[in-house]
């Protein structure tokens, strides 16, 4: 089994382009990225668990601050399991607020939809009188 992998590698694994990569580790998302003796990056099974895991985070929406507030929080040791949980109900307040904003957004546009709607049927009336009138 293989214990170490390539960028190309792990970009091929997690979807993410080796740039991206770079970019997580200058971030500090991902620390401990082990050099070959050329100084090409080398990264473990874990590394690419932890890639995937932000990939998530930006799936869900989270912000890069945000993804480094949870990264530097405490692993493996008393309560971080709960730590960890609280970060993620308060980021899902904040999801839940956005989801409201949005909804309140789509109500406006769907108002807006019927208006035009209504605004159209009126034109078509009003042609069809004017060719009638001809």
């Amino acid at each position: 089994m293989k214990t170490t992998f390539s960028s190309k590698e792990v970009a091929a694994e997690t979807g993410m382009s080796v740039h991206t990569l770079r970019y997580y580790e200058q971030l500090g998302l991902i620390q401990g990225i082990q050099r070959d003796n050329n100084g090409y990056r080398l990264y473990t099974e874990s590394d690419i668990k932890w890639f995937q895991v932000i990939g998530h985070f930006r799936d869900m929406g989270l912000p890069i601050k945000e993804m480094q507030a949870f990264q530097s929080m405490p692993k493996n040791s008393p309560g971080s399991a709960t730590a960890r949980r609280e970060f993620m109900e308060e980021y899902r307040v904040k999801v839940v607020e956005q989801l409201a904003e949005l909804q309140s957004t789509l109500q406006k546009v769907d108002r807006k939809i019927d208006f035009f709607k209504n605004l159209e049927k009126k034109e078509q009336a009003s042609e069809a009188s004017s060719v009638v009138r001809s």
